[in-house]
Order: C-alpha cells, then sequence, then structure tokens
C-alpha cells in the first residue's frame, strides 16, 4: 500500500546572496521575486498538489499535514504567509540554525510513529512544470518506500561551480527512471564540471530528498549519532507556544551543524537519484533571478519605474523612484528604500561578501529594512536625527503591541486611520483619527487596534537612546521575551 507524504519545508535560509532586497530578518524565501507570491508561498502550494496524491493526505479536521521549519523570529511571518494561501502546517521553531541535517532529524522525529515518506522541500527555489514536478514526487515516493533515501537530480545545463552534483549508478531493478547513486561531488572546479556533465550521468544535485521517517533516522544513528541524540533531545523537551512547537534551546545549540547530504547520503549504501524534467532554480543570486526573468529583445530584465537605454543583458530591479540606465551592458542594479547594489553580473555569487563586509562595519543594512515586520503588524521609519526618530505603524485587527516601557524615551502617538485603544499608566483611552496621546519616560503602556481595519499610527520617539532593545516588557500576546 502507498504511503502518506508529508512535506517537510526548510525555512532557514539568509538568501545574503540577494541583498538588499533579502534580509536577514526578511529573507529571500518570504519575497514575491518570481511570480506574484513569495517562494515559501510557492513551495508550500506545489507541496500541497503533490501530496494530494498520496492517501491520507489530509488529517481528521481536514487540515494539511505539512511541516515548517523555520528560526523563531520568523514564526508569525511563516504562519500569515500560508494563511494567506489557505495552508496550516505544523511549525517547529528552531532557537538558531542548525543546517538541514538536524532540520531533517526533528522533522522525521516529530512523525516517527506514523512512519510516511518525508518530501524536503527548501523554501527558496523555483519550479516550473506542476505535471513534471508531481510524476518526479510520485515515482520518489515510490523508490522511498522500498527502504531508499531519494535524492532529485537536476539536469545540469552548464557547468557551475556554485552546485553541489550527484553522478547516478546502476539502475533500480523494478523502479523506471531511478538509479543508485554513485557518488557526491561538492562544487567541483568549472573543469571538473564540465567533465562530469560530458559523461551524461551526473546531476546538478537539487537539495530536495524523498526518504521514510524511520529509515532517515535509521542511518542518521548509524552515520551521525551526535545529531540524531542532539535532535531527540530537542524534541523531547519541546514546549506548545501559541500553537508552534518550540524545540527545546539547550538541546538543540548543541546539534551539530551539518546538511544532510553530508550527514548522510554521502555515506548510506541506500542513495538513489531520480532525474526530474522540470525546470529548477535555486534563485540563489541576482543572476540566477536573471535567468528566471522574463526580458526584453536587448536581454534585459526589469521590475519597477525603470527607463533603459542602450542596455543589453541587464538585470535592473526598482522600489519606488525612476532608474534610468544608459550604454551599459551586462550589470546588475537593485535599488531600494535604504540601499542601492550595482554590480557586474557576472560577480552577482561574490555579493555575500558585501553582507560581510556591512556586518564588520556594524552596520544595519544587512539586517532589516526600513519596514520591519512584526507578528502585530509592522513599523517603518520615517525620519531620525539627534535624540529623535518619527516611525509609522501598523497594527492589524485584533493585535497589540505588548504592555511595555522605556527607560530612556517618550513616545506621541498620532492616529491617522483606525481606532486605538491605548493604556497609559492608569489611564485606559480610545483614540479616533486625528487624534493624539503622549507616554512619559518609564510609563507602561500598550497600544491595541480596537477596530476591523488596519490602525495607522505616526510615532514620534525623543530621549537619549532610541535602540529597540530599550523596551521591558510586561504582558505580551506573543510570548517575546
Amino acid at each position: 500500500m502507498a504511503r502518506e507524504i508529508v512535506p517537510v519545508i526548510l525555512c532557514g535560509g539568509a538568501g545574503s546572496r540577494l541583498w538588499p532586497v533579502s534580509r536577514q530578518l526578511l529573507p529571500k524565501q518570504f519575497l514575491p521575486l518570481v511570480t506574484g507570491r513569495t517562494l515559501l508561498q510557492d513551495t508550500a502550494l506545489r507541496a500541497r498538489v503533490a501530496q494530494d496524491t498520496s492517501p491520507r493526505a489530509r488529517d481528521a479536521v481536514g487540515d494539511q499535514r505539512m511541516i515548517v521549519i523555520c528560526n523563531e523570529a520568523h514564526r508569525f511571518l511563516v504562519n500569515d504567509q500560508l494563511a494567506e494561501i489557505g495552508i496550516t502546517a505544523r511549525v517547529l521553531l528552531e532557537p538558531a540554525g542548525r543546517n538541514t541535517a538536524a532540520a531533517v532529524a526533528v522533522a522525521a522525529i516529530a512523525c516517527e510513529a506514523e512512519n510516511p515518506i518525508l518530501l524536503v522541500l527548501a523554501s527558496d527555489h523555483a519550479i516550473r512544470g506542476a505535471d513534471a514536478f508531481n510524476g518526479a514526487v510520485r515515482r520518489a515516493a515510490e523508490v522511498a518506500a522500498s527502504d531508499m533515501l531519494v535524492t532529485f537530480g537536476i539536469a545540469a545545463t552548464r557547468p557551475d561551480s556554485g552546485f553541489g552534483y550527484v553522478e547516478s549508478g546502476d539502475p533500480l531493478p523494478g523502479n523506471a527512471g531511478a538509479f543508485k547513486v554513485a557518488r557526491f561531488v561538492e562544487k567541483p572546479s568549472e573543469d571538473q564540471a564540465r567533465a562530469m556533465i560530458a559523461t551524461g550521468r551526473v546531476y546538478w544535485n537539487s537539495g530536495m530528498f524523498a526518504f521514510g521517517a524511520r529509515r532517515v533516522l535509521e542511518e542518521l544513528g548509524r552515520f551521525r549519532p551526535d545529531i540524531l541524540e542532539a535532535a531527540r533531545a530537542a524534541v523531547a523537551a519541546a514546549t506548545d507556544d501559541l500553537g508552534f512547537l518550540r524545540l527545546g534551546k539547550e538541546a538543540f545549540l548543541a546539534c551539530p551543524a551539518e546538511a544532510i547530504d553530508r550527514a548522510v547520503m554521502e555515506h548510506t549504501a541506500h542513495a538513489a537519484v531520480i532525474p526530474a524534467d522540470f525546470a529548477w532554480s535555486d534563485v540563489g543570486s541576482w543572476s540566477a533571478l536573471w535567468d528566471l526573468a522574463e526580458k526584453d529583445a536587448s536581454g534585459n530584465a526589469a521590475r519597477g519605474d525603470v527607463q533603459l537605454q542602450d542596455t543589453r543583458d541587464s538585470l535592473v530591479f526598482g522600489a519606488e523612484r525612476l532608474i534610468a540606465t544608459l550604454g551599459v551592458d551586462g550589470l546588475i542594479i537593485v535599488d531600494t528604500e535604504d540601499a542601492l547594489l550595482v554590480a557586474d553580473r557576472s560577480r552577482s555569487q561574490e555579493v555575500r561578501e558585501v553582507v560581510e563586509d556591512l556586518k564588520r562595519a556594524n552596520r544595519s543594512e544587512h539586517l532589516s529594512h526600513r519596514r520591519v515586520y512584526r507578528p502585530w503588524g509592522y513599523f517603518e521609519s520615517v525620519d531620525s536625527g539627534e535624540r529623535y526618530q518619527v516611525k509609522r505603524l501598523m497594527v492589524k485587527p485584533g493585535h497589540s503591541l505588548s504592555l511595555q516601557l522605556h527607560r530612556k524615551r517618550a513616545e506621541h502617538w498620532v492616529v491617522v486611520s483606525g481606532r486605538a485603544l491605548v493604556t497609559r499608566g492608569e489611564d485606559i483611552l480610545y483614540l479616533e483619527e486625528n487624534q493624539s496621546t503622549f507616554i512619559p519616560v518609564g510609563t507602561k503602556h500598550r497600544l491595541e487596534n480596537a477596530g476591523e481595519k488596519p490602525l495607522l499610527i505616526i510615532e514620534v520617539q525623543s530621549g537619549s537612546y532610541l535602540g529597540e532593545d530599550d523596551i521591558e516588557r510586561f504582558e505580551d500576546r506573543y510570548n517575546r521575551a
């Protein structure tokens, strides 16, 4: 009998090579880079369709049996984006990234009793060809049901030294189109990759897998018992947090950081590869996004308010202001509200080095955009100077900020639209459009949306220190520290 497929979506990447659009607090999987939906949303929809071909695809209450593993800082963003497309999932929270072996291990442990086929997918890949993808998943699930650990091999269209490769060996008896894995090669030189591709037996390693939950745990126990032991301890110490499963912090942080490829797939004698015939991209750089995008007759891909003159083979990615180019060739130009990237398209892999330089300089542009998302909505900086800062806040209906105080700043709130319920010390007051209130330094306060529409606030901060760490919380519906 065919076994249930449970998608496991790994949502912990940083996407630093797509800076300045992708940043630490809003990495590429949460951005609409390829379609009108985010990469996470596209992945979840793709996974749901593939899962629906398996038995017991939905549980007793009709919710999708899907696991998403993400950093705890992104948990509400994950929930909101999945809710927008009508998908619910079991969300496991990592206190810190420990690479894919630990993530796969905790997902497998979480459903070990049912022993489904786990379909492991990265949240930040782009795939075209739904029928081909679903067919590959079905074949992979059949092979995985025979206790094999399956990777999806992508036809290598060029000798790219940034990818890992998998070489196919003998065909698997009784499994048409599946092969034993002869070897994995991690990021070879361009000449080595070209020679391997010429054999006709080598594929890009997509980082997507299918295997039985218990089977992958058995192999982890054989090759990396330290990872398995730490993962079991983290799941055993897990706690429910507003419907999320928060993994035990101490145990998970003790888990070695290793990719599932190196921890298991490169060592097991039971690795198989399914050659996939769908179009795939890891969306790993601006050059990769240029490859995916529709282009004009001169090979240019553009988004936003863009004017191109005598421009060829370039990617121009705008935000709000006009970008005009004249007489350029093979450039990447990416404009955001607080940072501009101009780079040679052939060097797009090196954008990560720019991000590392920003970190070393203690700058903030690698961390977040001016708009910063919170579980209650978002805030964005409008203006700042010595001893003052102006922000725009949006609070979602039914949500509120924590009950808090600041030791070093005062705040003045003006309601732009919506209806606010304000706690200010011992006072409780409602504010309508164009009304305001002042929060003195050291006063407990809370802002709530008391209406059915988004609440928009202008906040003026003044004081000796205006950092986000000057917050002392007393009550918080989102269980933040």
